[in-house]
């Protein structure tokens, strides 16, 4: 599966109306909401807009007809096989009624192209996991995940040792805790994180 390796945009004009996609990879449907919310122009007649993450989708026609804008922009995302991806279309009005096809077609259209025309690259699935150790085994914590290729997320100390939370390609899960087990004689504590 693919997702945008960048936003994107894109700008279509139909019967003097003006159509701006923007597309950018998410992770949430949060981060789809925070994306609406900064490319959204409150001064344009509509901002339509679709995302996927995973099984989770939404769609809004935003006073549009039912069906005319949400749908196909979401249309868009998945015939272009895409996933983790947010489209907001924004419309001003140009004067002249479009009809429900020339709607559907003017705001999947848009979507599409802006899709089309961005940078893709390759879904990879991760996972983020919690890893608790005492302080005699930092260095070596530390030098495991960056080995593994892990994020730092988060990290906590107390009077026992310290607490990190990484993110991680799932396919890495297995050497992480190899690599730890044996940096460290298993003295680490492993989990993958349950509100990740």
């Amino acid at each position: 599966m693919l997702t945008l390796a960048r936003p994107a945009t894109s700008i279509l004009e139909v019967k003097h109306s003006r159509f701006v996609a923007h597309a950018a990879p998410v992770e949430s449907a949060e981060a789809a909401a925070a994306f609406l919310r900064d490319v959204a122009d409150p001064a344009a007649t509509h901002n339509c807009w679709a995302y996927r993450t995973g099984a989770q989708y939404r769609s809004s026609d935003d006073g549009e007809p039912a069906g005319t804008a949400g749908r196909p922009i979401l249309a868009a995302i998945d015939g272009a096989g895409l996933d983790g991806v947010a489209v907001v279309v924004t419309r001003w009005y140009g004067g002249i009624k479009l009809g429900a096809g020339g709607l559907v077609r003017a705001y999947g259209g848009c979507a599409a192209q802006c899709l089309r025309e961005a940078g893709k690259v390759e879904c990879v699935a991760t996972v983020e996991m919690d890893v608790d150790f005492g302080f005699d085994d930092t260095g070596a914590v530390h030098a495991a995940i960056a080995a593994a290729a892990a994020v730092r997320v988060a990290e906590s100390f107390d009077g026992d040792g310290a607490s990190l939370r990484v993110r991680l390609p799932r396919d890495r899960v297995d050497a992480l805790k190899a690599h730890l087990r044996d940096a460290t004689r298993d003295r680490v504590r492993l989990r993958e994180s349950l509100d990740a």
